[in-house]
């Protein structure tokens, strides 16, 4: 059978056709099963629930055409899902569209939304623009954003645009711009550093990310922009994406992102409070890719938000 929508309560058999072949099984289970955390996803793979061909896997397996993939009941229970997008977030979105084709659209992601629903949220971006535009037969996210994070957002708008974007990311064809308020100054006009990143969990549950050597590989190049007295304005060159990578490495330079309540500097962002930031001051500012059908090279740029273009201003005129 064809994976459509999910019986979440009974175990399903879904064979897989040529379309959806090439993922990992863990990514095809988080598009299969949305809304269901991700650990309870790597749950059942580790513990044999999930299994393809009557056979365990890894979470890294990749599907293909032919499998046939034992689902088990995911949902420990049915959350409510969202019919509705309210007017004011349906204007928002529709306003920060920066570019949309038959292949792909591009958002200006606002800061404090999700860019899918979790546990402990209902609605995130994916979800809204599928209530926006219901004659849209496919929509897919092509990478995530953390959801303080405001900026480029790519989604695809079929199957081959998707993956046609997801390889440009993993071979690293996509230039990712961001541009971010450090603490203090830069030495040098350009600083590149390259430490290994292990996610872990504390004892809360939250997810934290540090540098650490038995970690994946991480390369982050910082562009100083413009010295702030305090801070300094700074664009960021991201030639792999792990999670919190910017903030991380920016924290191990001793140079903490303005407005990170993580891994930041608890008395800098108090006194950048004074100067109007309410929020963590990073934005996904550029994209260079190639175009999914096409190939044609494309630039895509998402301006600074006014309140943080604010809080620029207010910092030149101390």
């Amino acid at each position: 059978m064809a994976a459509n929508k999910p019986q979440s309560q009974k175990v399903q058999f879904i064979e897989i056709n040529t379309a959806q072949s090439g993922q990992r099984i863990d990514n095809f289970l988080l598009t299969l099963e949305k809304g269901v955390p991700k650990s309870r996803i790597y749950r059942a793979i580790r513990k044999g629930e999930v299994r393809v061909n009557k056979g365990r896997i890894k979470q890294t397996y990749k599907i293909q055409a032919g499998d046939v993939i034992r689902v088990p009941p995911l949902r420990v229970a049915e959350r409510e899902t969202p019919t509705h997008v309210s007017e004011s977030l349906t204007q928002q979105l529709l306003h920060d569209i920066i570019f949309e084709d038959d292949s792909m659209l591009v958002l200006n992601k606002p800061s404090g939304l999700a860019v899918h629903a979790g546990s402990q949220i209902q609605l995130g971006v994916i979800e809204a623009l599928r209530l926006i535009k219901p004659e849209l037969p496919f929509l897919e996210l092509v990478h995530r954003l953390d959801r303080d994070t405001s900026g480029c957002l790519l989604l695809a708008k079929s199957r081959e645009s998707l993956l046609n974007l997801q390889q440009q990311m993993i071979s690293d064809q996509i230039d990712k711009r961001y541009l971010t308020l450090l603490k203090g100054q830069l030495s040098q006009k350009e600083q590149l550093i390259e430490q290994p990143l292990q996610k872990n969990s504390v004892s809360s549950g939250e997810r934290m990310v540090r540098v650490d050597a038995d970690g994946k590989w991480a390369k982050t190049l910082f562009i100083r922009q413009q010295n702030l007295s305090i801070a300094q304005l700074t664009e960021v060159k991201l030639y792999t994406g792990r999670t919190h990578q910017i903030r991380v490495h920016a924290a191990w330079s001793g140079h903490h992102v303005a407005g990170d309540d993580k891994y930041g500097d608890r008395d800098f962002n108090k006194l950048l409070k004074t100067f109007g930031l309410k929020r963590l001051f990073l934005h996904a500012w550029r994209l260079g890719i190639q175009h999914p059908l096409n190939g044609e090279a494309m630039q895509l740029e998402a301006p600074l938000p006014e309140k943080l273009e604010q809080v620029i201003t207010n910092l030149e005129q101390a």
